[in-house]
């Protein structure tokens, strides 16, 4: 899977703010609602990530954060929302004026959702070819333009090295055809510098806002996940879930052999059972042959840095709209190590990226020209702004800060002044 973008460069930290709205406030001076919250399991109490939050016959929506958290912009006040999440029944939240903010919302979590003798019936490695047959009929056969929230972080060790943000569109062409046509332009984007010189390290990795092109599997027929590739792997039913009210089959796969040049993965595919469209896929690179993951991973590195990869894992899902799915979400997560030859202790890093789909639209789509796409060749920090305005989202959704970030945020800020 190649595609550039996502540059570690420690010196080059960008951040995006957002718009913080009192508790008090139900419309916001730029005419938006927003409805804000927590989203926790209501048997454990703990805060759940990566929930969806959406607007009922729209694509308007976000996700909530680590800590669990959601802040979602309205162009008017609407009687519901909303929420969703794997292996939790989906719940539709009743809206009121007076009471739009700090919501605490608890997600019941689903069990035995499948018949164990049917899943036991099936055929894991066919079942995975007929939900590929089906892609064109369960996906999007409009061209279409995504609007979304990117936002990519860096970390040494605990501390935020790197912070940046963009709101992106995404001109996608219908999933009959291949991902060559697609591409990706930033409309608006900030980003906060660490300006300590010990936070200085040029690597270029695989990944930046086309992480939305070349990670959308169920598309992109040069992935893992294509007819060519399945005969690699091994393949297993797991215990049914439930995601977005729909019964999930669920498949792991992992490898059967090796291949000559590149690494294979480790991970899960959730299929609809009902249409047998891909929900969700989770998915790892192999690290067991380093040097064929550091060539998947790494695109470019100064001469005599030693790159030592530890984790890379994706999180792709999909969301059903009037009965066909589209892009939802995507997170990417990459661990390494780094030193140079003539130190003694090597560094560790992590690069955390996530995409929402926060609104879309298939009416008189046009594509986005060549010279104002993200190209894989292009650092995604040459293409966004120094922070320097609270209001600079406007009415765009984004995905809240968590509280460790917002904290790294401040820090970074002051070594501006």
């Amino acid at each position: 899977m190649k595609s550039g973008g996502l540059i570690i460069k420690m010196v080059m930290i960008a951040f995006l703010s957002y718009l913080v709205i009192p508790a008090s406030a139900q419309v916001d001076s730029l005419g938006y609602i927003t409805v804000s919250g927590v989203i926790k399991n209501s048997k454990t109490k703990k805060e759940l990530s990566s929930v969806n939050i959406f607007l009922p016959g729209s694509h308007v929506g976000t996700v909530t954060n680590d800590d669990g958290y959601f802040n979602l912009k309205l162009k008017k006040m609407v009687p519901e929302i909303v929420i969703s999440h794997l292996g939790y029944k989906s719940q539709r939240i009743k809206l009121e004026r007076e009471n739009l903010n700090d919501l605490k919302i608890m997600l019941v979590p689903h069990t035995n959702l499948i018949n164990e003798i049917v899943v036991l019936g099936l055929n894991p490695a066919e079942l995975i070819e007929e939900a590929l047959d089906k892609v064109s009929d369960n996906y999007s056969k409009k061209s279409t333009i995504l609007t979304g929230f990117y936002r990519e972080t860096a970390q040494k060790g605990k501390k935020f090295i790197n912070v940046s943000e963009a709101v992106i569109n995404i001109f996608k062409t219908p999933y009959k055809e291949s991902v060559e046509s697609d591409r990706v332009q930033i409309l608006k984007g900030r980003r906060l510098l660490s300006q300590k010189a010990s936070d200085t390290l040029g690597v270029k990795l695989m990944g930046g806002p086309t992480l939305c092109i070349f990670a959308d599997v169920a598309k992109n027929r040069d992935s893992f996940l294509s007819k060519g590739q399945l005969q690699y792997y091994n393949f297993r039913m797991e215990e049914g879930t439930i995601l977005d009210g729909h019964q999930q089959y669920v498949i792991s796969f992992y490898p059967k052999t090796e291949l000559p040049n590149d690494p294979l993965f480790i991970g899960k595919a959730y299929i609809d059972k009902d249409n047998l469209a891909f929900s969700r896929i989770e998915f790892s690179l192999d690290m067991s042959d380093k040097y064929k993951a550091t060539r998947a991973i790494l695109y470019r590195k100064p001469l005599g840095l030693r790159f030592n990869p530890q984790e890379m894992s994706y999180v792709v899902n999909y969301k059903i709209e009037d009965g066909i799915s589209y892009l939802n979400y995507i997170r990417n997560s990459i661990s390494f190590k780094c030193d140079w030859k003539k130190r003694l202790f090597s560094k560790g890093f992590t690069v955390v990226s996530e995409m929402v789909v926060t609104d879309q639209d298939d009416k008189n789509v046009v594509s986005i020209p060549r010279r104002d796409s993200f190209d894989r060749d292009d650092a995604f920090y040459d293409k966004v702004a120094n922070f320097n305005n609270d209001n600079f989202w406007e009415d765009y959704n984004i995905i809240e800060p968590t509280e460790s970030l917002e904290h790294a945020v401040n820090k970074l800020k002051k070594q501006q002044k």
